[in-house]
């Protein structure tokens, strides 16, 4: 069959480029992000065979391998997880069909050495391979066919996609042809080094073979079989006090394909009527797709450590959807129909605690520093919630962060109460496009004259959210701009002295 050339999408080219680029010094998290990858796809045939054992044929131990050959410069990263065909392989390694990428790579291109973390919002993925590439293989066999598809790239010239000779084994395998300034990634302690400190959580076991160069005289004749690096094992089923930071922060990387550090996290079983594990992150970075209406939920399914899905809306509010990390239920059964996941009485009332446990870590975070710069970023997206979550509604009121005519800073409702005038009933505010508009509102004149502070509230939502809520603690939330704002009864500069 004769090869299909196409062009990489435009926006896939200058991703490439931004990754080659800016990530030079960051480059061993190739491996991390192709093994996770892998990863992923063993999960999704494991949870496949559940209904369909078939696919798993007689290939039933599911794995990732990777091989080194140092004479050759190849590396190869191979696991027997649910491939793809072809289609599958243009769609997912050739196009990037994400709303906001041109922003993002308007915004990354401006930096001058690029941002590691701000490429992280994005997610490199299997991109990562070219930065120690200058020709990638990539050779797949979707569970359940018979037909085999080659994608090749040099990550320049875009790619071309045609119908193997042979009918390799089931699932994906990636060759790399590395460049010359990357043989380090040929070595074995190396690669040992890097599976270890990324990948060394990943529930599959990893084999790891590297052959001896020709040259070796001290090397055995045949080569070493292939051996486990990773400890392997579901990280959430460990004991707190057995898991580092180091690893919790690498787990976080994994399952929510990230760069920054957690700024929060929840890790917590439960036991009684209901029995699971929640292992919860909260990003310190806002992703770039985080008003992408199509985003998917950060948080994955597993029922009794098997991956059911990472496509479940129920499990999170949509005002906590950059929440990330696992559930893995004891109650759920394996062939969960999605009804169940949408309406079902258990999932319901595992998501109430995950809120609840979600809401108390950020009022605890809340307390300190670091605190508003999250805010900054995350406070639009959680002030959904006010009229969207009645329940929770006086936990967000009690974490969220507002700006006010008292400084520049940020002020708590708490606060704003604390320093209320005598006299004064209502907590006041004005809602416009921006802060600077805000500020210079002639609305804002007669409060000046009491010398009433008023809280500024400039994101679209507060304009949702503002009548839903109504009061705080007792105290109505009040527009300056209605007709019916009184402030005769509140003690300020231009009140009369009394003797």
């Amino acid at each position: 069959m004769t090869d299909t050339v196409q062009p990489f999408e435009a926006e896939v080219g200058r991703v490439l480029d931004l990754v080659i680029n800016s990530l030079y010094k960051e480059r061993e998290i190739f491996l991390r992000e192709l093994v996770s990858n892998a990863s992923d796809a063993c999960d999704k045939l494991r949870y496949a065979s559940l209904s369909q054992p078939e696919l798993l044929g007689t290939d039933t131990d599911l794995k990732i391998e990777i091989f080194a050959d140092p004479d050759a410069a190849l590396l190869t990263i191979r696991d027997n997880g649910i491939g793809m065909d072809r289609d599958e392989l243009v769609a997912n390694l050739g196009t990037i069909a994400r709303s906001g990428t041109a922003r993002f790579l308007e915004a990354a291109e401006q930096q001058k050495n690029g941002d590691v973390k701000l490429i992280g919002q994005f997610g490199v993925g299997f991109y990562a391979a070219f930065m120690v590439a200058d020709r990638v293989v990539v050779q797949s066999r979707k569970a359940g066919e018979e037909t085999s598809w080659l994608w090749v790239s040099d990550g320049r010239q875009g790619f071309t996609v045609s119908e193997a000779p042979e009918t390799g084994p089931r699932g994906v395998t990636v060759t790399l042809h590395l460049k010359e300034d990357a043989r380090e990634f040929l070595g074995e302690w190396r690669l040992r080094e890097i599976i270890r400190r990324y990948s060394d959580h990943i529930a599959f076991p990893i084999l790891l073979q590297v052959k001896p160069k020709a040259d070796d005289k001290e090397a055995e004749a045949e080569p070493k079989a292939p051996e486990k690096v990773n400890e392997g094992g579901a990280l959430w089923t460990r004991p707190r006090g057995e898991i580092t930071d180091e690893q919790y922060k690498e787990f976080y990387h994994h399952v929510a394909h990230a760069f920054d550090d957690p700024f929060a996290r929840v890790h917590f079983t439960a036991e009684g009527q209901l029995s699971y594990t929640a292992l919860l992150f909260v990003p310190s970075m806002r992703p770039f797709d985080l008003y992408d209406p199509k985003r998917r939920h950060g948080v994955k399914l597993y029922v009794k450590r098997v991956f059911i899905t990472d496509d479940v809306e129920a499990l999170m509010p949509r005002y906590l959807r950059f929440v990330a990390g696992v559930l893995d239920s004891e109650d759920l059964q394996l062939n969960v129909s999605r009804e169940t996941l949408q309406h079902g009485a258990i999932v319901q009332k595992m998501r109430k605690v995950l809120v609840r446990r979600v809401l108390d870590e950020l009022a605890k975070k809340a307390k300190e520093d670091g605190y508003e710069a999250f805010w900054a970023d995350f406070g639009p997206v959680l002030k959904e919630g006010l009229f969207e979550d009645h329940e929770n509604r006086e936990r967000l009121l009690e974490i969220a962060r507002f700006r006010s005519t008292e400084g520049k800073g940020w002020t708590t409702l708490d606060g704003y109460v604390e320093r209320m005038k005598e006299g004064q009933a209502d907590i006041f505010y004005i809602t416009g496009t921006s802060i600077e508009a805000l500020r210079s509102s002639p609305q804002l004149e007669m409060a000046r004259a009491k010398g009433v502070e008023v809280l500024l509230f400039d994101d679209p939502v507060d304009e949702f959210w503002l009548p839903e809520v109504g009061e705080y603690k007792g105290k109505k939330l009040h527009s300056l701009t209605r007709s019916d704002v009184d402030l005769s009864s509140i003690k300020g500069a231009d009140s009369p002295e009394t003797p």
